[in-house]
């Protein structure tokens, strides 16, 4: 009973989180680079990510626990050691990333330096925050990939 709501937790808060991710950037970032000054470009996004962030620092905090506490409860920890299981690799790598960037990163010294590189120079900066969004969405989108069709039987291995 209490891994299936583990797993019911995870996948809710991989939904809001990776789901918020890509409409960010699919929806929200095409739309606001039509805005005419680059400057009011980075300003809404910046509002907008700021609020957004709050939403991925709760969901990726729940996935991780959620996720560590299935492995833990079912004994999954060799399977880290097993190409067959890359997925789950993944899954804490990029549970990693997202929480490095979301807890470390973004308040001790990124938000500073995107805000001084967009008063430099906006355009290339807000190319810049959309190509980075998109490398996060593909990488998630494999993740999450890899981790349904992985832990319904699906193998690459003979």
């Amino acid at each position: 009973m209490e891994i299936t709501l583990a797993l019911a937790v995870h996948v809710l808060a991989i939904v809001l989180w990776i789901g918020g991710v890509a409409m960010v950037t699919t929806v929200l970032l095409p739309a606001v680079r039509r805005f005419k000054s680059a400057e009011e470009r980075v300003a809404f996004f910046e509002r907008v990510e700021r609020r957004f962030a709050w939403q991925a620092r709760g969901t990726t905090l729940l996935a991780g626990a959620s996720g560590f506490y299935m492995v833990d409860r079912l004994g999954l920890w060799p399977a880290f050691r097993s190409i067959e299981y890359w997925w789950l690799d993944a899954m804490v790598l990029l549970w990693l990333v997202f929480t490095f960037m979301l807890f470390v990163a973004e308040p001790l010294f990124l938000d500073r330096w995107f805000e001084r590189q967009a008063k430099r120079a906006p355009d290339s900066t807000f190319a810049l925050i959309q190509r980075l969004h998109w490398l996060l969405l593909v990488l998630s989108l494999v993740t999450i990939l890899g981790g349904v069709a992985g832990s319904h039987g699906l193998s690459f291995s003979g």
